[in-house]
């Protein structure tokens, strides 16, 4: 997939076939737009592209930008829009400038004057330009102005609900793992850098790698102990973690830890990714460490047997 941080440097494809959105969880719905464009690309001897915005608009339009979060770090969107199969990714500044432009404007200046879009795929409730004026009816009319064909996706239903990336982010929030994951079609996972902790998980027998996370957007499930899989150096290990302020022993501050079964390797400053399977309980505080050793020893056995079905 070749990336483009400014769209002058776009060379003119065959057949462009395009998305535009900023795709945050890239859930079964945008999977489904994204297999769409793959397989018009090829009826059509074409290529896929995918239009974004960075930063995400939410984070220039609203005053209360600093709460946001969101499901993906950019490196890890980028990386599945690649292994989703499109050609090319093109990266829009937004500015409040640019959040002025019409729908029109942007398909005549971008989409048409730029790449020579063919097909425009949009998902049912896509909206873009200002004030979010270009919905299904206004882009169709554009189609037929500018000679490009307008595809729209229908919903995609989890349990009866539609997914979407806010849906998806409540899930994570309340700490709904099974939903938000079957939503997003993947298991959701956090990446950062094995930092050093306090040690007190290795006294007690659990030791926990913890990990420092890079990018302050991204949102972190609700706390808890956790069913978990772990990726070091393209290896999977499987492990339980916790996302919380770990109040038996007094720590200031959210952590993410997680305790990898059957592991002894010195990993500090190693990249790890922790994927998420389910939540098993909420944090909470016990009387003393041997009561917390305790507990840690049946959260095993209950993520033991729930990752033999994984």
């Amino acid at each position: 997939m070749k990336i483009y941080k400014d769209i002058q440097e776009f060379q003119v494809v065959n057949y462009a076939v395009v998305t535009v959105g900023t795709f945050d969880g890239l859930h079964t719905g945008h999977q489904k737009i994204i297999k769409k464009m793959t397989v018009l690309a090829k009826e059509n001897k074409g290529e896929t592209i995918v239009v974004t915005f960075d930063p995400h608009p939410r984070l220039v339009i609203y005053s209360n930008s600093k709460t946001l979060k969101f499901i993906n770090i950019q490196k890890r969107k980028f990386k599945m829009l690649e292994q989703l199969g499109i050609d090319h990714l093109i990266i829009i500044p937004f500015t409040k400038e640019f959040a002025r432009t019409s729908s029109e404007d942007f398909i005549r200046k971008y989409l048409i004057e730029k790449i020579k879009t063919k097909k425009l795929i949009i998902g049912y409730d896509h909206h873009f330009g200002s004030n979010r004026e270009g919905n299904f009816e206004k882009l169709s009319g554009l189609g037929k102005k500018y000679g490009f064909e307008i595809v729209e996706i229908p919903a995609q239903y989890i349990e009866n609900i539609p997914v979407s990336s806010t849906k998806i982010r409540n899930a994570l929030i309340e700490g709904n793992i099974r939903k938000a994951n079957a939503m997003l079609g993947y298991e959701y996972s956090i990446t950062g850098i094995v930092v050093e902790g306090n040690k007190i998980g290795r006294i007690i027998g659990f030791p926990t790698a913890n990990i420092e996370i890079a990018d302050h957007f991204k949102l972190i499930a609700a706390r808890g102990v956790y069913a978990c899989k772990i990726e070091w150096r393209g290896k999977i290990y499987y492990g339980m973690g916790n996302i919380g302020i770990r109040p038996t022993i007094g720590i200031n501050g959210l952590v993410t830890e997680v305790h990898i079964f059957d592991f002894d390797e010195d990993i500090y400053g190693e990249e790890i990714t922790i994927y998420f399977i389910d939540r098993i309980r909420d944090e909470r505080k016990f009387e003393s460490l041997e009561e917390l050793k305790k507990q840690l020893i049946k959260d095993r056995e209950t993520v033991s047997e729930l990752l033999k079905f994984t």
